[in-house]
């Protein structure tokens, strides 16, 4: 399988002396193409923040890491943009959707940034409604969905451009068992049949069943993988 993303003695800490938080603490991990990797562990084990690094949305203060081989660790926070929308789909626990924009356009957004025309875009768009059961929210504003809705909305966006990674934070937190073993098969099937990679940080027992790998975390260190 390929290398998708690689990190080497990632260490994440915040503040310094006595102070000091390390949130991360010399992880080493690959996730590879084909594969569901779940992240677990208890609350402030560092599970975000190590997904957030590996997302190139936050900096390491020291390590590596490298997608698909190229080191992105030392890039310039101008050019981690291209990174992250060449190769990565990123699934926010806290949604992040564009209040402004209707649910679809969220969606669409990322095909255009992508480079599709608008119609192409919104026929994208409009397919991966369908696939996570909102058909009928396309044109309501994100204010007037549930939680749930948000999360379903939140991974069409992730999904749209198509991406090789697929990194999740707590995806199935605000679903219920039949929303989330869905949204999880969806997940599955682009890691086995397509060769994406899928790095999920969950606290969910009901989806540890769709699990290639469960690595568990504790104080910023992996502790079974």
């Amino acid at each position: 399988m390929e290398t998708a993303i690689s990190v080497r003695n990632l260490t994440k800490t915040y503040a310094s002396g006595e102070a000091a938080v390390h949130a991360v603490s010399g992880v080493d991990l690959d996730a590879h193409g084909g594969q569901v990797v779940m992240l677990m562990g208890p609350s402030g084990s560092g599970k975000t923040t190590l997904l957030s690094i590996m997302g190139c949305i936050l900096r390491a203060t020291s390590g590596s890491v490298r997608i698909h081989g190229r080191e992105v660790s030392g890039l310039k926070e101008r050019e981690l943009p291209r990174i992250r929308l060449a190769h990565l789909g990123f699934i926010f626990q806290g949604f992040n959707l564009f209040p402004a924009l209707t649910a679809g356009e969220n969606v669409e957004y990322v095909g255009l940034l992508k480079g599709l025309h608008r119609r192409e875009a919104r026929q994208r768009a409009h397919a991966l409604f369908e696939q996570v059961g909102l058909a009928d929210k396309y044109n309501m504003s994100p204010a007037d969905l549930s939680g749930g809705q948000k999360q379903r909305v939140a991974i069409a966006r992730a999904l749209a451009g198509d991406p090789d990674i697929i990194l999740a934070d707590e995806p199935t937190a605000a679903l219920d068992s039949h929303s989330g073993h869905h949204v999880m098969e969806m997940l599955v099937t682009l890691a086995h049949k397509r060769g994406r990679a899928v790095v999920i940080v969950t606290h969910d027992n009901r989806i540890l069943e769709f699990a290639d790998r469960i690595i568990k975390i504790e104080d910023g260190k992996i502790l079974d993988d």
